[in-house]
């Protein structure tokens, strides 16, 4: 079914799923998303710039971009990308919307390249990854909506069952940890994975895209 991580009580009932003996939570970013150039959500392909998972959605990037402050962009880009340059980024996007809106995937990634400079050489990911990555997370509220889905995952546990949530970057990683470890403490959780298990370097070889998946796992308590 279509839906949000954090409707998961709502797909549950009404399929009159009263509990449930394991859930999956899958992360990462629809390799279809990113092959489409036009939902906006590769650096590849130039497209518009869109990047909702969901198109009924009423914000888009192009909203972000062309509408946020400076100083919102700016903690956009540092908050949900982690970029180092979020300030001169946004100062950037800022300056080149002034003359005409940013239209497109490719004229974002542009200006991130004019806003990090001579500096490119020396990154080890395309310079435009995390800012396009912040950009992404703002328009699906994507870290607020794995923080619920997991929370109405485990409300659906029986005893004994398990959730396994499989993230692709620290901030989805660091929020199913700490929530297992809440979870924990309450003695509702008990943890399966004590750190994130990660693809062997042949599984890395053979789906480049699988690197930088971590998996953590862990367990209703209860069961007898």
């Amino acid at each position: 079914m279509q839906e949000n991580f954090r409707n998961l009580d709502i797909v549950l009932s009404s399929e009159g799923i009263t509990g449930v003996d394991a859930v999956l939570m899958d992360v990462g970013i629809s390799s279809n998303h990113l092959a489409d150039a036009s939902r906006g959500f590769s650096i590849q392909h130039d497209g518009p710039l869109d990047m909702r998972m969901d198109t009924k959605l009423a914000i888009s990037a192009y909203d972000i971009v062309n509408r946020y402050r400076e100083k919102d962009l700016s903690d956009v880009i540092k908050d949900f990308g982690e970029e180092r340059f979020h300030y001169r980024i946004a100062r950037r996007i800022v300056e080149e919307r002034a003359k005409a809106p940013i239209e497109t995937t490719g004229q974002l990634k542009d200006v991130v390249y004019k806003a990090v400079g001579g500096r490119r050489g020396y990154m080890r990911i395309d310079p435009a990854t995390r800012t396009f990555q912040a950009i992404r997370i703002a328009v699906n509220d994507e870290l607020g909506a794995l923080a619920d889905g997991i929370k109405k995952a485990v409300s659906a546990l029986k005893p004994g069952a398990r959730i396994c949530v499989i993230s692709f970057h620290s901030l989805e990683d660091r929020i199913a940890k700490n929530l297992f470890k809440q979870f924990a403490a309450q003695n509702i959780l008990r943890i399966v994975t004590k750190k994130p298990m990660r693809p062997s370097d042949q599984e890395a070889a053979s789906n480049p895209r699988a690197r930088s998946a971590r998996l953590r796992v862990a367990e209703r308590c209860g069961a007898e």
